[in-house]
């Protein structure tokens, strides 16, 4: 065996655990039955890959799954996935009428109507449309001023046969803070939308108001179906419990492989800015991630495993690489080899390894964002891909 041939897997890579997406769909749907659940997985299922994940995640009994583009719902067609489809997230460029076409539900907050009913007409196929009311989030949304008016008129174009209103649906704003009123205020809000559109005459197939913070503390926002996103990915949506303690299984670990490491003396300026500099003798790891890559530049401090060790981030993270400080330890120099072992960023946080959370403070950020910025110079590379024993 060669030297280059030691390595089989990618020198920087995202290791998906396509079981762990599978155990947690399963854990979520068990927790709102009877409603059904949404497995949300719009910006490439948060930078986990799209298409295998929407995958495990219906084998794993997920009935929907959500996007916010139309073109992210018509990869999951053009990959051959017919189940449930929703896309929610238009401006007038959009293409409704291969949305229609390809049998994708349209969320529709007021000003889209007219242009889903002109695709209706031109492929002679009815929508399936979701109204939206802003119950206080404040984005996208009927305002309830509005709300009569838009319920009205979808429901005018319904006994014209251009569309069918199946859905009423809205979004929380601080379901991740469960105890803020807002949260009931926002429910009592939708309740008395899906209210005025089952008046009207509409026969809704579902309601949805509550993501993955309001599935595991409200089950009266659950309704008939919840859309699913950061927990299908393991990941936890509350400061104060972890996803271990949700019965979550984070799915994504990142890793490279070391690629140098050298020893310096006391006062050794590290990276751009000469902002760390060592205090002592010391021995320094280059590992060949940075911010072109999705880690964050200012997460300073980030933890990185090396050979069972954690160690800081230290000085500016670059485009292509960072440095972590090893210390004086002599065991470094004794153990194992450091350039070429694995260095790990974040993971599944068994036997203290470092996870998205960590890098989240370091960043100053959520852990939503950690896992959903790697980039595309990250392979993915997927474990567990057949159904667990």
């Amino acid at each position: 065996m060669t030297l280059s041939e030691q390595h089989v897997f990618p020198e920087r890579r995202a290791e998906i655990d396509l079981d762990a997406i599978r155990h947690n769909v399963r854990r979520l749907s068990a927790v709102i039955l009877p409603a059904k659940l949404m497995a949300v997985v719009k910006a490439d299922a948060y930078g986990h890959g799209m298409i295998p994940v929407a995958k495990a995640a219906l084998k794993a009994g997920a009935h929907w799954l959500g996007v916010a583009h139309i073109s992210e719902a018509l990869t999951l067609r053009q990959a051959g996935i017919g189940a449930p489809v929703l896309a929610w997230l238009h401006t007038p460029a959009s293409d409704f009428r291969a949305a229609l076409e390809a049998g994708i539900d349209i969320g529709c907050s007021g000003w889209e109507l007219e242009y889903i009913v002109a695709a209706a007409r031109e492929c002679q196929r009815p929508a399936r449309v979701h109204l939206k009311i802003d119950t206080g989030l404040g984005r996208n949304g009927s305002t309830a001023a509005l709300w009569d008016a838009l319920v009205s008129e979808a429901m005018q174009y319904q006994d014209q046969g251009l569309l069918r209103v199946v859905g009423v649906f809205s979004h929380f704003a601080v379901a991740d803070e469960p105890e803020r009123a807002e949260n009931d205020e926002q429910l009592r809000r939708f309740r008395e939308a899906v209210a005025v559109a089952e008046d009207a005459g509409a026969d809704l197939e579902v309601r949805h108001v509550a993501n993955t913070p309001a599935m595991l503390s409200r089950p009266d926002a659950h309704f008939d179906l919840v859309r699913a996103g950061l927990g299908i990915y393991g990941l936890s949506p509350f400061e104060n419990q972890t996803s271990a303690q949700l019965g979550l299984r984070p799915a994504m670990t990142l890793k490279a492989l070391v690629a140098s490491r050298k020893d310096v003396p006391a006062g050794q300026g590290v990276s751009y800015g000469l902002n760390y500099v060592t205090a002592r003798p010391s021995t320094l790891a280059l590992i060949p991630l940075g911010y072109a890559d999705g880690v964050p530049r200012i997460a300073t401090g980030g933890p990185v495993r090396i050979n069972g060790t954690t160690y800081p981030v230290v000085g500016r993270i670059a485009m292509d690489q960072m440095v972590v400080d090893l210390g004086a330890d002599t065991s470094v120099a004794a153990g194992p080899p450091v350039v070429g072992a694995e260095a790990e960023l974040f993971g599944t946080g068994d036997d203290g390894g470092p996870t998205a959370e960590q890098w989240a403070a370091a960043a100053g950020t959520i852990n939503y964002e950690i896992v959903t910025r790697i980039g595309p110079r990250v392979p993915r590379v997927y474990v567990n891909e057949g159904p667990a024993e």
